[in-house]
């Protein structure tokens, strides 16, 4: 146990928080609920900042439905700071920040062995299982102090800024699947918050990136993160640009980071001969579109998908932000309380906003 006091002065037995409660498809409400109890083991951490992903938009619109709860609270890109402990917690003391990492893994599967935890066929997460952090309040259960999913925030980090680690997190795993080399051209399809973190470790990596986006408001942003090209698909030829910048070849690495599934095959047609197409962003089930298998076969095209992330990523993604490598504060562009939730969230959709954080 921890030396220091084990609970949030500020707190009382009984005391009600706000939620944001997920109550079916286009219904959600923020509600008084009671703050969670901690029990032995767990953690009670209080929310500084909730990012909106596309994942709850689907889940909103119920166009994502496996293993969602109603009612429930979602929300798993958060960053908080410990409120209370339960007990024979060690290690973890009030008053810490912490960084979470939503996916945990059971550690005993098939692929949590071979070292595929993010595919963990008995995986949980915030926001399915364990209800999520738009809330004031959230419980970290035992389980996921013991899987190793709480990270302590480094010394001077924004901690507003430390909850885009989870979807980091995402996009580096995805570099893992896809690998961007020194000298690469990579095409990004789709300049929303996980197209533009795929520029930014692309430019990382040392890669020519070529962004495809309708918005140019987005490509606007493209080009101040170092994007060598943006391109906009519905007025220009995005095939005969990267083909002009690959000499005649085709690009090294596709990202498909908009879950438009007629884009496959254009993504298929802009990678050269034997290069990666990288299936990143979810499609809604039934999402089933036609796809040129010829075009694959003869290219030699290594099509991935990019599910989640592993602990790993996520650490990886702590220290990118904690060292200034990746800032958030150019992808997250708006800010708001929980009482205007549909607000944040009809900007999130309308696309008016890179990354719009929910900040309890």
């Amino acid at each position: 146990m921890s030396t220091r006091a084990s609970r949030d002065e500020s707190l009382a037995r009984g005391d009600l928080m706000k939620a944001l409660l997920f109550e079916g498809p286009n219904r959600m409400e923020v509600r008084e609920v009671p703050i969670p109890a901690v029990r032995e083991g767990d953690l009670l951490v209080k929310v500084v900042a909730c990012l909106i992903c596309g994942t709850d938009m689907r889940i909103c619109r119920g166009k994502k439905t496996k293993d969602v709860r109603i009612p429930s609270i979602l929300g798993h890109e958060f960053s908080g700071i410990i409120a209370d402990t339960g007990g024979k917690v060690e290690g973890f003391n009030v008053g810490e920040a912490v960084s979470i990492a939503p996916v945990v893994p059971c550690l005993i599967c098939y692929h949590c062995k071979h070292g595929q935890e993010n595919v963990c066929l008995n995986r949980t997460a915030f926001g399915y299982e364990y209800d999520g952090a738009f809330a004031e309040y959230v419980r970290i259960p035992a389980v996921v102090i013991r899987s190793g999913n709480v990270y302590p925030a480094p010394s001077g980090v924004d901690l507003e800024g430390l909850a885009l680690a989870e979807p980091l997190a995402c996009c580096i795993n995805g570099h893992g699947n896809s690998p961007v080399k020194l000298r690469d051209t990579v095409v990004v399809m789709g300049a929303g918050p996980i197209g533009l973190m795929h520029l930014m470790l692309a430019k990382q990596s040392g890669a020519k990136v070529i962004v495809s986006e309708p918005s140019e408001q987005r490509r606007d942003v493209a080009l101040n993160l170092g994007a060598d090209l943006v391109v906009d698909p519905t007025a220009e030829d995005l095939l005969s640009i990267v083909m002009e910048n690959t000499g005649g070849v085709g690009a090294d690495v596709v990202i498909l980071a908009i879950g438009v599934p007629a884009l496959v095959n254009q993504a298929i047609e802009l990678a050269r001969k034997r290069a990666w197409v990288n299936l990143f962003a979810g499609f809604s089930i039934g999402d089933m579109p036609p796809i040129d298998v010829n075009k694959i076969h003869y290219k030699e095209v290594r099509i991935t998908g990019t599910s989640a992330s592993s602990r790993k990523d996520h650490e990886v993604a702590i220290n990118l932000i904690a060292n200034r490598i990746i800032d958030p504060s150019k992808i997250i562009t708006h800010k708001y309380p929980l009482s205007q939730a549909d607000e944040a969230f009809g900007i999130a959709e309308a696309g008016v906003g890179i990354k719009v954080a929910i900040i309890p």
